[in-house]
């Protein structure tokens, strides 16, 4: 295990497994535009270190050995926002093309002479996108040392949940694109290769509630046995948390 003051190392370490994650995602569609390919496998990175981040602290619930990997959970969002910001950047330049209409949706149609909505899902799944970016930036510029001695650590960590806010509307956005964005339209066809990703995505997700609940479940009995055996002590320690 790396000194937990070695800062730069760890954050190098972080770095290449993103970078290495990024690259996995590019490799597994060689058959898509380059573009595409490339801020797909960028955001598909920054999605698997959020899903590590929080992923991490209710499995330590159950199996405390792998509590040693809780202060990576720092470098690993930071590496996620990071990741997720490029991916927001090469979509805006590459697929947006900085278009203020075509980020909600409106294109160009000849016929009409003017903008028109074609793709509401599309306008919509970048909003909370661009949502979930803003909330990004703020918990990464507050994950530094002297965020906690500012807001103190009960303040700092509750501010740090909303990285579950962050992961659900990272949900929201990514199901529109892998579920619904590349289905049947009558002004484009439907993909012959649909991503690869779209189950095990889901599965992903659905992993993140299910260790939430675990560990509470497994805090609340851990908690209840302790009142068990010393009522008065645990009766002591609620006083004093409150």
């Amino acid at each position: 295990m790396l000194n937990k003051n070695n800062f730069l190392l760890r954050h190098l370490l972080v770095g290449i497994i993103g970078a290495g994650l990024t690259y996995l995602f590019w490799l597994s569609r060689p058959q898509w535009d380059p573009e595409m390919r490339f801020w797909r496998a960028v955001g598909d990175g920054s999605f698997m270190l959020l899903w590590f981040t929080l992923a991490v602290g209710p499995v330590a619930q159950h199996w405390p050995l792998i509590k040693r990997l809780l202060p990576w959970r720092r470098e690993t969002g930071i590496w996620y926002g990071l990741l997720a910001f490029g991916h927001t950047l090469l979509v805006l330049i590459g697929w947006v093309r900085w278009d203020f209409m075509r980020f909600f949706g409106y294109e160009f149609v000849p016929e009409l002479g003017r903008n028109a909505r074609l793709e509401p899902g599309f306008g919509l799944s970048n909003v909370v996108g661009m949502v979930a970016v803003f909330i990004t930036v703020l918990l990464v510029a507050t994950s530094a040392n002297w965020a906690i001695n500012l807001l103190g650590a009960s303040a700092w960590k509750w501010l740090q949940y909303g990285a579950y806010s962050v992961f659900y509307l990272v949900v929201l956005h990514t199901f529109y694109f892998l579920f619904m964005h590349y289905t049947i339209s009558f002004h484009r066809r439907v993909p012959d290769d649909p991503n690869w990703f779209r189950y095990p995505f889901l599965m992903l997700t659905l992993i993140i509630p299910a260790l939430q609940l675990s560990a509470f479940i497994k805090v609340v009995s851990r908690k209840a046995s302790r009142f068990k055996q010393n009522p008065e002590r645990e009766k002591k320690m609620t006083k004093i948390r409150i």
